[in-house]
């Protein structure tokens, strides 16, 4: 294959060139690499940018430079599937470089835009991009950087490059997990530490129980983005479930506000109890807890799980299994002590709100698992009734969600619609492809 990349500077790719794997593609006659200058296609004078249209400063490189170096290249070459280099491109993750890498076998000639400035001009973008790459969202100062780790990470799937194929399938990131950690030997310990007796072991079998488990430990523990948007199979979604932490649910019905500046308590529904028990068991949480320290409304809630435990199993076994889940407790300080008898630690209270209470308690988003996660304790997702938990309540938990909202001002959500998109956005899967 013959890659061609178009830049301001060729003189950054000649080392890079020639290093290791990418090298060796070369020597082994895998592919071939044509570094040209925007500034060999400009006439003597010329110059290979031109400033940017509308307010703010900048410079972009003219389209009518990008026309001629293309078609040179694509003359010297033949026609070239041309890949720009942009922060505005899609997200290079392993599976974007596993693809890019069987296309790379399959086309003759590829070419690497890398821009410089503020880009390339858009037009000639959109006449002659079949794909736009970002290596991630921030700035460089150019697409240089990111043609080569563009290259790093594709090059290493196509066949030749790597000596031992069966590294690439293993690598980090292949699958939902990232990869086992690495040792050597010698020396068996060092500074303290010392190698997993199993890895010395000999059996592969329990080596390879060893690897999977750390790997996936790390993953969800690092990495469960990653692992939220890859995950397919059974098996390591029943991994992924075994190794978060317990979460556990508790909707109040005391310490709530009923009227404005004033806490009470409010009525339990049907729905409260095995809609939001669906929710809880689609996403593992141990147990769904509703709190009313007032006895009609326990009886109340407890004629309905009665119903489900009898005869509501041949009415609908599902909805049954859910509210399995449920318990009417007096107190949330009931919920807390219950959960750390079952858990042996005290669980970390999450509060949930439609409002901004950021003074309230420490503020987290759906992406701050591992900041939770790294405190090694149940995790207890605090609903509110009625018009939302009180000040005092929220301020006495550990964290506090942002609030579940769209793009509009409308922020009345049922706390049953609330409950199941916010177990979603914490814990559930996201898959990005499933190709």
């Amino acid at each position: 294959m013959k890659i061609s990349i178009a830049t301001v500077f060729p003189d950054l790719y000649r080392e890079f060139l020639n290093t290791s794997l990418i090298k060796r593609s070369y020597e082994k006659e895998i592919a071939s690499y044509d570094v040209v200058s925007f500034s060999s296609f400009c006439q003597p004078k010329e110059r290979i940018d031109g400033p940017t249209v509308g307010h703010g400063s900048g410079m972009a490189i003219r389209p009518e430079v990008i026309h001629r170096m293309v078609e040179a290249q694509e003359q010297k070459h033949g026609v070239a599937y041309k890949i720009f280099l942009t922060p505005q491109g899609k997200k290079l993750d392993q599976r974007v470089a596993a693809n890019l890498g069987k296309l790379f076998v399959e086309k003759d000639h590829v070419m690497l835009v890398a821009g410089r400035y503020e880009g390339c001009d858009e037009r000639a973008q959109r006449q002659y991009a079949d794909l736009e790459i970002s290596i991630g969202d921030y700035v460089l100062m150019g697409g240089d950087l990111a043609a080569m780790v563009l290259l790093e990470a594709v090059m290493r799937y196509v066949p030749g490059v790597v000596a031992k194929e069966d590294s690439v399938e293993r690598d980090s990131f292949t699958g939902c997990f990232v990869d086992f950690p690495t040792y050597t030997v010698p020396p068996r310990e060092w500074q303290g530490r010392s190698v997993p007796e199993v890895l010395l072991s000999g059996n592969h079998a329990a080596m390879d129980a060893f690897r999977t488990e750390v790997a996936a430990q790390r993953s969800v523990k690092e990495h469960f983005q990653w692992v939220r948007t890859h995950c397919v199979a059974k098996k390591d979604k029943a991994l992924v479930s075994q190794l978060m932490p317990p979460h556990y649910v508790v909707l109040m019905h005391d310490q709530v506000l009923v009227e404005q500046g004033k806490v009470g308590t409010s009525s339990i529904t049907s729905l409260d109890i095995h809609d939001i028990a669906r929710s809880c068991r689609t996403y593992g949480i141990k147990g769904y807890s509703l709190v009313t320290p007032l006895i009609d409304q326990q009886r109340i809630a407890q004629t309905i799980i009665d119903f489900w435990h009898d005869a509501g199993i041949a009415y609908n076994h599902n909805r049954a299994e859910a509210v399995d889940l449920v318990s009417i407790v007096p107190s949330l300080d009931d919920v807390i002590a219950s959960i750390e008898t079952e858990e042996g630690r005290k669980p970390l209270l999450v509060a949930t709100s439609a409002k901004n209470q950021a003074h309230l308690a420490r503020t987290i988003t759906y992406y701050d698992q591992k900041q939770v996660w790294q405190h090694d304790r149940p995790v207890l997702f605090v609903f509110g009734t009625a018009k939302g938990l009180s000040d005092e309540l929220i301020a006495r938990c550990d964290y506090l969600l942002l609030p579940v909202e769209g793009f509009t001002e409308f922020k009345h959500l049922s706390v049953r619609s609330a409950t199941a998109i916010v177990l979603d956005r914490w814990m559930g899967i996201n898959l990005l492809s499933v190709g």
